[in-house]
């Protein structure tokens, strides 16, 4: 286990700092919030396409309900438990309400959704739709975890005045040139 994480440590210290941080926890923290958010989307398209919506004939407009239903559920997983787990500190700092932060998540994973769809569907005609569902959820996380890293849960930014100065009621700072 050591080689792997030394081989993970020496692929993020190639990346530019600001990334390596994020890499190495809120990352992991959004893959395993991400793989349980696989397994309800695996589970829940599995349910619905073989038993809970059965009476629609069609393969591919059942496979279309079947999606759209487990990408919901897994959603609304997802985003409580990056709300929670993930970016915890940033929820803390910035508090919004949960609509509007859900709604923001959404639209930020809006992407990532459509991809894993279209992806879905396409590898289905090539392979079993669940294995199919598996490889465009893992291409499409990427994109899912940028957005939201950026959009939805991003940093507060610290207005700071025209003066400069980020405590107004501060004296201003003492600097070399200011000595008599």
């Amino acid at each position: 286990m050591s080689t792997l994480r030394n081989f993970a440590e020496a692929l993020i210290s190639l990346l530019p700092p600001r990334f390596q941080s994020m890499l190495r926890w809120r990352f992991i923290k959004f893959g395993l919030v991400g793989a349980s958010g696989t397994v309800i989307n695996i589970v829940v398209l599995y349910l619905a396409q073989e038993h809970l919506l059965k009476n629609i004939a069609d393969f591919h407009t059942r496979l279309n309900y079947s999606i759209a239903l487990a990408i919901t559920l897994a959603t609304i997983s997802n985003f409580y438990w990056n709300r929670r787990l993930t970016w915890r500190d940033r929820t803390r700092s910035a508090p919004q309400p949960a609509l509007r932060l859900f709604a923001k998540y959404v639209m930020a994973a809006a992407l990532s959704i459509v991809i894993q769809s279209l992806l879905t569907k396409w590898l289905a005609l090539y392979l079993h739709y669940l294995f199919a569902n598996v490889i465009a959820i893992v291409l499409s996380s990427v994109v899912n975890f940028v957005a939201n890293d950026k959009l939805t849960f991003r940093r507060k930014r610290e207005k700071i005045p025209a003066d400069g100065n980020p405590n107004p009621g501060a004296p201003p700072p003492a600097h070399a040139h200011d000595k008599p």
